[in-house]
């Protein structure tokens, strides 16, 4: 069994009642010290007084009198006052830390012929005084033992203070654990397979920063669970016409030219549905960045389409270098310029720019356009537009990949209306510098 708790809020706790406590004994050590050096100072301050007035009236007393003005000073200073040459007693010197500092101050304040003695056995000390051209020992109880009662109410007053310390770190401990307790069970709902609500984005900083990302990050799942059941449904839904189609043409069993390019079709239909499950499926995150032109990659797509025969003209702009995954950004590119062509309508005209240290690439097209309140809902998985737009058949999912690869590199995606109709897919990527001439 180990006294070191387990839990955060139990570590909080313990740790601010060793301070509490600590600090609570420094200031009552620190209490008593200053007392009875203070107590020390006023003791010698009050004997001071008393020695130089005994002194000066004994230097003006008539020696013809001396026993009744010593029994008269006696009275007065409360003290024993004996001449030196009828001194029976030799004491022995200070030990007391306030007596010996009063026979310093003593010997500087009245001469160094003052002395100071003890009679431990009748508790009182001997203060030798030089008065004219006499000398004299008066003597003093021996002071009494600081009072207890000043420190008992202190250590009493410190008992109060120290509780209402412990309940204030108690309920605040308890305030700064209870967003780790919610953090926990959170995190534990997720573990069952359930979604928690979110968690409140407000407090300390780090615990705004801590539940924030939490946030997100359940915001993420629960995004990537619906992606996985769209994909799913979105299989069965999108390959089950052309397989439809097939199957009827197996069926009917002809084999004239128009059905077989039917199937064909058909084919690879399915196919680039496939792929387009596949891009979608691998984010591209695993591969490594790489130094590249991104010009050499878009004139690449842009040459296999234009050796396909189709409409697509490029506008390099200056070369520059910047940190891509290739494969990825080769996908998005591609994706663009496929959707171009199959739900826009040629010429499609592809550039590259740089701004502000960012590469701007551009695909555009001359088709009917996109509604601006249907750009957001295109970029979602398993989106297609209108019928008079996107005619061809596909799964959807060509700008959920440009989205993706984008966000993937830093990037954002944008679709604009373009001046005399069609439209155009703005990416811009961070990162890029001039290339070395």
């Amino acid at each position: 069994m180990t006294l070191w708790p387990r839990s955060l809020f139990g570590r909080l706790a313990l740790l601010l009642l060793v301070v509490i406590l600590v600090s609570q004994a420094a200031a009552i050590y620190l209490f008593r010290q200053d007392r009875a050096t203070l107590l020390a100072r006023q003791f010698s301050d009050t004997k001071l007084v008393q020695l130089r007035s005994l002194r000066a009236a004994l230097a003006a007393s008539d020696p013809r009198t001396a026993d009744a003005t010593l029994a008269q000073f006696g009275d007065a200073y409360r003290a024993r006052i004996v001449p030196d040459q009828e001194r029976r007693f030799v004491g022995i010197a200070p030990q007391n830390p306030l007596l010996v500092d009063l026979e310093q101050r003593l010997k500087a304040e009245l001469g160094p012929e003052t002395e100071l003695r003890i009679q431990p056995r009748l508790q009182m000390f001997w203060i030798k005084l030089a008065a004219g051209d006499r000398a004299y020992w008066a003597g003093f109880p021996m002071p009494p033992r600081p009072s207890e009662d000043a420190p008992s109410r202190a250590l009493e007053w410190s008992v109060v203070i120290g509780v209402i310390l412990l309940v204030s770190a108690y309920a605040f401990a308890r305030y700064l654990a209870r967003p780790l307790r919610q953090l926990n069970d959170a995190v534990a709902s997720v573990a069952r397979g359930r979604t928690p609500p979110p968690l409140p984005e407000n407090g300390p900083s780090e615990i705004v920063n801590l539940n924030r990302g939490f946030n997100e990050m359940l915001s993420n799942l629960r995004q990537i669970e619906q992606d996985r059941a769209l994909l799913l449904a979105g299989v069965s839904h999108d390959l089950r016409t052309p397989l439809a189609r097939l199957r009827l043409g197996i069926e009917v069993g002809a084999h004239d030219e128009q059905t077989r390019q039917g199937m064909v079709d058909d084919i690879e239909a399915m196919d680039r549905i496939i792929n387009q499950f596949l891009d979608f499926a691998r984010d591209g995150r695993e591969a490594a960045l790489e130094t590249h032109d991104p010009g050499d990659i878009v004139a690449t797509v842009v040459e296999r389409h234009r050796r396909a025969g189709d409409d697509v003209s490029f506008a390099r702009g200056e070369p520059a270098r910047m940190a891509l995954r290739p494969t990825a950004f080769l996908r998005l590119v591609t994706n663009l310029v496929d959707n171009a062509l199959r739900h826009g309508a040629p010429p499609v005209e592809v550039t590259t720019r740089n701004a502000n240290g960012s590469m701007v690439l551009e695909v555009a097209d001359r088709g009917p356009g996109i509604p601006a309140n249907q750009i957001e809902r295109l970029k979602r998985p398993f989106t297609r537009g209108e019928p008079a737009r996107s005619g061809a058949v596909g799964a959807g999912l060509g700008l959920a990949i440009v989205e993706r690869i984008a966000r993937l590199h830093g990037g954002t995606v944008e679709l604009l209306a373009r001046d005399g109709g069609g439209t155009i897919a703005r990416v811009t990527l961070p990162g890029s510098a001039p290339a070395a001439s």
